[in-house]
């Protein structure tokens, strides 16, 4: 692929990591826009303007470099569970999701600012999680840091305990759907 200058919009390690695993050469600048949690939007479009606002952010900084935003959102029963503020709060949003399919859609901005051209997708995994009771929710809580994960949880961290089957791209749940990434890059090249 021949890409310009690639810039990772984000501080996620996670974000990072899968980056990485499709070969690709980039820096890490993350975006200081705030994300926007609103009830009369859909996660699928919440999660694309995030993504198109933390790229944005990156872009007019580094105008001639392609940048990546990506905003990912749990949402189950049309209510969105977005990073929790409290071990209190990721408590109850791990009660709430406990033995039912949610969903996590994770959207992707790709922006060129000098050519005026940018890409927008989202794409969504289905994710059921085991029946939990309170001791569970707070021994998985104890193993992992769910204040910067939406829906409270990391699926790559001890997601077995938790995670009874999913649906779709793994890699999403995680933070980038990394298939379809990569098919929207080869595009750009």
């Amino acid at each position: 692929m021949h890409l310009p200058a690639l810039i990772l919009a984000s501080a996620s390690p996670r974000r990072s990591e899968l980056l990485r695993g499709l070969g690709l050469e980039f820096r890490v600048v993350p975006s200081d826009a705030l994300e926007l949690l609103r009830d009369h939007l859909t996660a699928q479009e919440l999660a694309r303007i995030n993504a198109c606002r933390k790229a944005r952010t990156v872009a007019v900084r580094f105008p001639d470099a392609l940048v990546l935003g990506a905003d990912t959102l749990v949402y189950f029963d049309a209510k969105l569970f977005g990073k929790p503020e409290s071990i209190g709060q990721a408590h109850q949003m791990l009660e709430r999701l406990q033995g039912r399919t949610h969903h996590v859609v994770t959207a992707i901005c790709l922006l060129h600012l000098r050519s005026h051209r940018r890409t927008v997708f989202a794409e969504t995994t289905d994710v059921t999680f085991r029946p939990l009771d309170a001791a569970a929710i707070r021994r998985y809580l104890a193993r992992i840091n769910p204040l910067d994960k939406a829906g409270a949880y990391a699926i790559q961290e001890e997601g077995d305990w938790i995670v009874e089957k999913i649906s779709g791209s793994y890699s999403n749940v995680v933070g980038l759907p990394v298939e379809r990434l990569s098919a929207e890059l080869a595009a750009w090249s």
